[in-house]
């Protein structure tokens, strides 16, 4: 068996690694870290794992995880994993952080956009950004995993056939998301209440969201020359889900044929990928509660765009699936271990 610990395991993104171990039937649970909620039940928090995950919470002691842990998982707010990095941690276990720490291979870019000085840079360039499904055999042998953001996630998936095979222009890319509430974390803020958020949708972060830079990182190797996009998130009054709108013109001679291929080029086979065909819009309600991502296309002839769609739940797929997946990656076992669930409706 796997020994994982959690870091962080009373947030949204947490819990949600909870419920997908516990599943997981080559994992055992062994420690769940939480700074606010330290000899606390765990049950007692989430009433959802009563008589299941009995355990009590402990502090967030990665040295001391590391003594016990195969492997460790950190959703943590950003700074916090990188604050905690040693080779010490490193040449026992395997890390796998779902905070945006590792995954800007440019510190300066990672303290603009952060707002913090990063403890650690030594370990960003040998950090493996995991996208499973286009990275898969970096992640195979890596000891330091930087889980993709949920936007980032949706965004990247939608878009990056089209750019690696060069069908469209990459400096006309806008990328339109609108997210559920649980992507804001679980603390206490008063744009979440149910008064604010209720019967309203609203742009936020419009021209410096945080997500932007790891897109463009991405989207920059794609290409194999820089990219620039701009990208606008929403928050919608639901719980979960991500749904990404992205448009951008087509090269010349550029045809309908060629961007199926592209995105069949790219995903064949790939189990978490569904690939609806043109025409087809995905929806969040289809993917709530699994680690599926839909995507979808419309060519415009009129305005020689493509509009390229794609949905996920932003804990699943978004963070903790992809998470699970990742480790299954690292571990060799069936990437799709512990993740099968169907999702849920309604």
């Amino acid at each position: 068996m796997i020994k994982a610990g959690i870091l962080g395991s009373t947030g949204y993104a947490g819990a949600e690694l909870v419920r997908l171990l516990l599943g997981h039937k080559d994992v055992e649970i062994v420690w769940y870290g939480s700074k606010s909620y330290v000899d606390q039940a765990f049950a007692g928090i989430y009433g959802n794992f009563f008589r299941i995950a009995e355990n009590i919470c402990k502090g967030e002691d990665m040295d001391a995880l590391a003594e016990e842990a195969d492997v460790i998982f950190t959703a943590t707010p950003q700074g916090y994993c990188a604050s905690l990095m040693n080779e010490s941690v490193l040449s026992k276990v395997k890390v796998i952080d779902l905070s945006a720490d590792f995954r800007l291979k440019d510190v300066s870019v990672y303290e603009q956009w952060y707002k913090i000085m990063h403890p650690t840079p030594q370990y960003i360039g040998e950090a493996v950004y995991g996208l499973c499904e286009l990275f898969r055999e970096d992640i195979r042998g890596c000891r330091l995993l930087a889980n993709p953001g949920c936007y980032t996630t949706c965004s990247i998936l939608a878009t990056y056939p089209l750019v690696k095979a060069g069908l469209i222009d990459p400096s006309t890319i806008i990328i339109d998301a609108k997210s559920g509430t649980s992507g804001a974390g679980r603390g206490a803020k008063v744009g979440n209440l149910f008064c604010e958020v209720n019967e309203n949708i609203k742009a936020y972060g419009v021209a410096s969201h945080r997500h932007t830079p790891e897109i463009e990182e991405q989207l920059t190797k794609a290409a194999g020359a820089p990219v620039v996009i701009n990208f606008t998130p929403h928050l919608v009054p639901m719980q979960r889900g991500i749904l990404v709108t992205a448009y951008a013109s087509l090269c010349p001679g550029v045809t309908a044929e060629d961007v199926a291929n592209a995105y069949h080029a790219q995903y064949e086979g790939e189990f978490f990928i569904r690939l609806l065909g043109e025409g087809k819009c995905p929806e969040t309600r289809w993917v709530e509660g699994s680690n599926f991502t839909d995507i979808g296309w419309v060519i415009d002839p009129r305005t020689n765009r493509v509009i390229m769609m794609s949905a996920l739940d932003n804990l699943v797929k978004g963070a903790a699936g992809q998470a699970v997946q990742n480790m299954n990656i690292m571990f060799g076992l069936d990437e799709a271990e512990g993740l099968r669930a169907l999702p849920m409706f309604p």
